[in-house]
């Protein structure tokens, strides 16, 4: 299960806990490594996630210029059926999740949009 920087935010604020076994079950990819790592506190508690986060699986590591174009197309289709997708960065990790066949775990109305028009499965936080 691909894991979206708005689940990882839930975790780490404790608003939501997962068992350890459920961990292993958890990939990334680039752009939420990122959007993770970059809103992380410069602790010790920081430090060790950081170590943890990078251990983690990575889809489309490296990520491939189809990806991106994917990804526009993500954009540009749902633009043309009504649905204003509000960061770019989540159809790039959408066309991650639909190229590699795996849900996402999210809490972020960008994806519920998404899946309603792409193959996306996406998992709202407090359902999956």
């Amino acid at each position: 299960m691909l894991v979206d920087t708005s689940v990882w935010i839930e975790l780490l604020a404790g608003r939501l806990t997962v068992r350890d076994d459920d961990l292993l079950r958890f990939v990334t990819c680039g752009p939420i490594v990122q959007e993770v790592l970059q809103g992380l506190r410069e602790n010790a508690a920081g430090e060790a996630f950081r170590e943890t986060l990078l251990a983690i699986p990575r889809l489309d590591d490296p990520l491939s210029l189809d990806a991106f174009l994917e990804a526009a197309e993500i954009y540009r289709l749902g633009r043309r059926k009504g649905y204003t997708i509000r960061s770019t960065v989540d159809c790039l990790i959408a066309a991650v999740a639909i190229r590699n066949k795996t849900p996402i775990w999210h809490k972020d109305r960008d994806y519920t949009a998404i899946a309603r028009y792409t193959s996306l499965r996406a998992l709202a936080w407090r359902t999956a």
